[in-house]
């Protein structure tokens, strides 16, 4: 029953038991054999954007004779994803990214190309297909700014038309996993970041959906609660084998998430594929870090970009010379321990876009 402190609570009969299930889609996604869960053939955007210069007389011109450009967002975009798949979707600012989430989730009507999520067309927006799915946007609030969490979630349960106890329980599962606890009673505005982050992912699972689109999940959180949030996520998607199209600008979501990255610049598509081959293709180097026995040594045979602070080295190497050189550090100097690394994914997404701006 619903109380007056904003709190939501099931009624059972004295000495029943109470058995935690865990999170199960109410409305399952079509069962339709060898379909991806999303589906993109050519997907495109174009936006006709206004333009005039500038001045009050420019200005009052544009009031009869509108000057206008086309904008490319997204040009022909074409990926598949599977069924219970946890993919990233990376590119810079402006790439077209959230264009195209908009365009997935129904929000935009594409310009041209095909897509379907869960089979349905998501421009014609129908209850069904709206049931399953849920958008995420780290720098939108879906929660009602002065009213208390729980009562945002009771506006969600009348949207969704979901039964009270199943509601119930789920809120109860949400607020474990997330340890919202005493914040369903505080209004949104008194929320610290990180706290209305957790409520808004709450709120936006309530309806238990089969596909997650999240732009920016972690945005602007620290480092504990980036933590916390993609564990959430990696949880949800292993309890419901929900399929989660990720975007973010910090690496360490997509590692710990991802296996398959999508890359797009300028509204094109770079780079589909594992994650671990996207590091391959587009990083020439190897990382090397060897500590020594003493100081002073001498490295630049080694290496032509070498790095020294005391008796530790970074060599950078090109792939194919790491085995040998690997092999003569070890046979010519007292090595005491030697790494080699692959370099930070941030710098080889840096380098994915440079070699791009360069084309």
């Amino acid at each position: 029953v619903g109380k007056r402190d904003g709190t939501t609570r099931v009624q059972r009969r004295p000495g029943a038991a109470v058995r935690s299930r865990p999170l199960t889609p109410p409305h399952p996604a079509p069962k339709i054999t060898g379909m991806p869960a999303l589906h993109c053939d050519a997907l495109s955007k174009t936006y006709r954007v206004p333009e005039r210069d500038p001045g009050l007389l420019n200005a009052a011109k544009s009031l009869f004779h509108r000057r206008t450009r086309d904008v490319e967002a997204v040009k022909t975009v074409s990926f598949d994803v599977a069924p219970g798949e946890v993919v990233g979707f990376l590119g810079p600012n402006g790439a077209g990214k959230t264009t195209t989430l908009k365009m997935l989730s129904g929000l935009l009507n594409p310009s041209g190309g095909r897509v379907r999520v869960l089979d349905y067309e998501p421009f014609r927006r129908q209850r069904e297909f709206l049931r399953q799915i849920t958008l995420v946007m780290g720098n939108r609030n879906q929660l009602v700014w002065d009213l208390p969490v729980a009562d945002s979630f009771e506006r969600n349960r009348a949207i969704y038309r979901l039964p009270r106890p199943e509601f119930a329980r789920t809120v109860d599962e949400l607020s474990e996993l997330l340890d919202l606890g005493d914040l369903l009673r505080k209004p949104t505005r008194n929320l610290s970041l990180g706290e209305r982050m957790k409520c808004e992912i709450a709120a936006a699972l309530l309806h238990r959906p089969q596909i997650l689109f999240l732009d920016e999940p972690t945005l602007g959180l620290d480092v504990t609660m980036q933590r916390r949030i993609r564990a959430f996520i990696a949880d949800y998607n292993q309890r419901v084998g929900a399929t989660v199209l990720l975007t973010s600008h910090y690496m360490a979501d997509v590692e710990a998430l991802c296996e398959r990255v999508v890359v797009i610049h300028h509204g094109q598509l770079l780079f589909d594929g594992a994650l671990a081959d996207l590091v391959q293709r587009f990083s020439p180097h190897k990382t090397i870090v060897v500590d020594l026995e003493g100081e002073g040594f001498d490295l630049s045979a080694y290496s032509s970009t070498v790095n020294v602070e005391g008796n530790r080295a970074t060599l950078l190497v090109p792939k194919e010379d790491t085995a040998r050189v690997t092999g003569r550090l070890l046979a010519d100097l007292p090595v005491v321990d030697l790494t080699v690394e692959e370099p930070p994914i941030e710098e080889v997404i840096e380098q994915v876009f440079s070699q791009e701006a360069a084309t």
